[in-house]
């Protein structure tokens, strides 16, 4: 029975991993014995209440199950996970009462719902209500209650509704990019002529975090801002707390021959996808979600969906990034690589290791040294990262 039901759950994975994909299968309805296993589609957003009190229905065609991943450092955005649940593009508009503004759209292994808010508030309880009461639809909800105190603005006592079809006015809430400067603190890393690596990562980092705020599109989150040591397990865990859209560890290579030179950029290895459960935790909802009827062969198959939506997007992007790196500096033969590297097992935040150049070769370590050649390298970095979310804004 259980090899069945593992068969039946891997069709569905094929059904997931096409939608992920953008491609569409006309006329092939796949089914698995267990419900939840599907992903579960947005038919539409319902808010009510007041400035006090506001109440978050989204209704949808299957049980789902939210994650509280991120409240905003000032109380004011509020992001939660949707796993298992899909979007066709971006679902937003304006809502009511403590929601300013929202948008549902794609996140590896599910959807994503980003709240702006008008005020601090905090949320008071999520639950799933199944069909009935006059109701067909399942209906996930969030109640949100203002923080006392919290300057909030009033908004008309009204329901808005927003249906899953309609494509509504653009709203794009700011892009979290999480920029790791590699070693720190009692770990130097490499050392060139005059210069340790971790100090040569933590000048790019904080270079790039200014290049991208300049734009106004980004938020970033450094993992390090001084000569620290911070655990590679807690490096992963800064992306995934932050919900990041992107994870850049910066690096400078080493080599025994100093005349070895260039930049090269690394991605998951296959093998490194085994690893994936030193970054996870048993309450993590990539290992046990919350719906009803999961059993070990749904959750691993929504893992292993996650893992290759994550890696297709890594992937995307290190071709991006070495293309604009490649324009300003020397890049390796082989400059694509992968690896088990620890940093990089995040199944759900594409991730890339950029090894600026290399430290033992005195053209590359007066490159990575000098303030022009850092420029250069942060301006090529952050025009990748700009390209890679354009091109994500074009496939909605």
């Amino acid at each position: 029975m259980r090899k069945a039901l593992i068969n039946l759950a891997r069709m569905g994975w094929v059904r997931a991993a096409l939608i992920v994909g953008g491609l569409t299968l006309a006329g092939v309805a796949v089914a698995t014995a267990q419900g939840p296993a599907a992903p579960a589609g947005v038919q539409k957003v319902r808010f009510g209440g007041d400035r006090n009190e506001t109440r978050i229905v989204i209704d949808l065609d299957r049980a789902a199950a939210g994650r509280l991943v991120s409240d905003g450092a000032d109380g004011q955005r509020l992001v939660m996970t949707l796993p298992n649940v899909i979007v066709s593009g971006d679902l937003q508009g304006t809502g009511q009462g403590l929601v300013k503004r929202w948008v549902i759209d794609e996140a590896a292994g599910g959807a994503r719902l980003r709240l702006e808010l008008s005020g601090r508030a905090e949320v008071r309880r999520r639950f799933m209500l199944p069909p009935g009461d006059g109701a067909t639809a399942y209906r996930y909800v969030i109640d949100l209650k203002a923080v006392d105190g919290a300057p909030v603005v009033a908004a008309p006592p009204r329901l808005t509704v927003a249906s899953a079809p309609v494509k509504m006015t653009p709203l794009r809430l700011k892009k979290v990019i999480v920029i790791d400067a590699g070693h720190g603190g009692k770990d130097p890393g490499s050392l060139g002529a005059d210069v340790y690596e971790k100090d040569v990562t933590l000048a790019a980092a904080k270079a790039l975090k200014a290049r991208l705020e300049k734009t106004g599109r980004f938020q970033v989150v450094l993992t390090r801002e001084t000569d620290t040591f911070v655990p590679l397990e807690g490096r992963v865990q800064i992306a995934r707390r932050a919900d990041a859209d992107l994870f850049i560890s910066l690096h400078a290579d080493s080599g025994p021959d100093v005349n070895t030179r260039g930049a090269s950029v690394y991605t998951l290895s296959e093998k490194g996808t085994d690893r994936v459960g030193l970054v996870l935790d048993k309450n993590d909802w990539l290992t046990k979600a919350n719906m009803p009827g999961r059993d070990r062969a749904v959750s691993q198959i929504l893992l292993d969906l996650s893992q290759r939506a994550t890696k297709n997007r890594s992937a995307a992007f290190a071709q991006l990034l070495l293309a604009k790196v490649g324009e300003e500096t020397t890049l390796l033969p082989r400059s694509h690589r992968d690896a088990g590297f620890f940093v990089l097992l995040a199944p759900d935040v594409p991730a890339v290791l950029l090894e600026m150049g290399f430290i033992t070769n005195p053209d590359d370590e007066h490159f990575l040294t000098s303030r022009h050649g850092r420029e250069r390298l942060v301006d090529a970095v952050g025009d990748s990262i700009e390209a890679y979310f354009n091109a994500e804004l074009r496939k909605s």
